[in-house]
């Protein structure tokens, strides 16, 4: 008979994961599909389409922010997989890549915004690039603060992934903006990205879908453990404060002043 421990398990057999431990790290690939699934619907049929069919026309940092953003759902699946197989040592590896490509993000995010405040400024529409561009700046600032956080609470599991989930949702906006344009827009309108930019209460729309997904996983935190992990409350609150604060505040001389800077870094 094999030896066996007190608990009668057979020395060298695997030990399975509490169910509930198991059951969260799958909802957490699951989510990381969603979210990956998202992104491809938005950004298809309006960028990989036209860069395959030599189509697009944009500047080259265009393709280095959607290389780059492109990059990261696929990270974050990677993660939640290797997380669910227990391969925390190529969890913990890949994680270093996964602060390398989030700085890479931010500067090209950045990068991005002074390119759309030069191109809007070209042609004619220089308030309206200057008040939208709000958008996309405090997109990828939040991003970047959550994954910070996220890599603060790297030995805090519970703390980390949740930030990691709340972060991928985050750059989720802009695709969906993308999907409602190809489902709702008129025949005839502007793409994002082209003619006049919409406005920043314009964006709430996508903004809010997007938290959808973060609710589902509150919901389902709320069900399984009996309360919402506080940090989706910290990382919910900081997103609806965000995304509502930046429609007056893109009108102010403060954010007038940011953007001249921006011009001027540009320029």
């Amino acid at each position: 008979m094999p030896k066996t421990t007190v608990v009668g398990v057979p020395l060298g057999a695997p030990v399975a994961l509490p169910m509930s431990r198991a059951d969260e790290r799958q909802f957490y690939v699951r989510m990381a599909y969603v979210c990956a699934l998202v992104a491809i619907a938005g950004f298809i049929p309006t960028y990989w389409a036209p860069v395959a069919s030599q189509t697009f026309s944009g500047a080259p940092i265009l393709h280095v922010h959607g290389l780059l953003f492109s990059a990261w759902p696929v990270l974050f699946i990677t993660q939640a997989r290797l997380a669910v197989a227990r391969r925390f040592e190529h969890h913990r590896a890949i994680g270093f890549a996964g602060i390398s490509l989030a700085t890479a993000m931010f500067f090209a995010g950045v990068a991005v915004v002074i390119h759309s405040l030069d191109v809007g400024s070209s042609g004619g529409y220089e308030p309206q690039s200057r008040a939208f561009a709000i958008v996309p700046l405090s997109i990828v600032v939040s991003f970047t603060c959550l994954v910070a956080s996220a890599m603060a609470n790297v030995r805090r599991p519970d703390v980390h992934m949740r930030l990691m989930l709340a972060a991928s949702i985050t750059i989720l906006p802009p695709a969906i903006a993308r999907i409602l344009f190809l489902l709702l827009a008129p025949e005839g309108m502007a793409a994002p990205g082209q003619g006049e930019p919409p406005t920043v209460a314009f964006a709430l729309g996508p903004s809010f879908l997007a938290n959808g997904l973060l609710l589902i996983a509150m919901i389902r935190d709320w069900r399984k453990r009996g309360s919402v992990h506080s940090a989706y409350v910290t990382a919910g609150v900081f997103l609806v404060v965000v995304q509502i604060a930046r429609i007056p505040f893109s009108a102010s001389p403060t954010w007038h002043a940011i953007t001249s800077w921006l011009l001027h870094i540009g320029g």
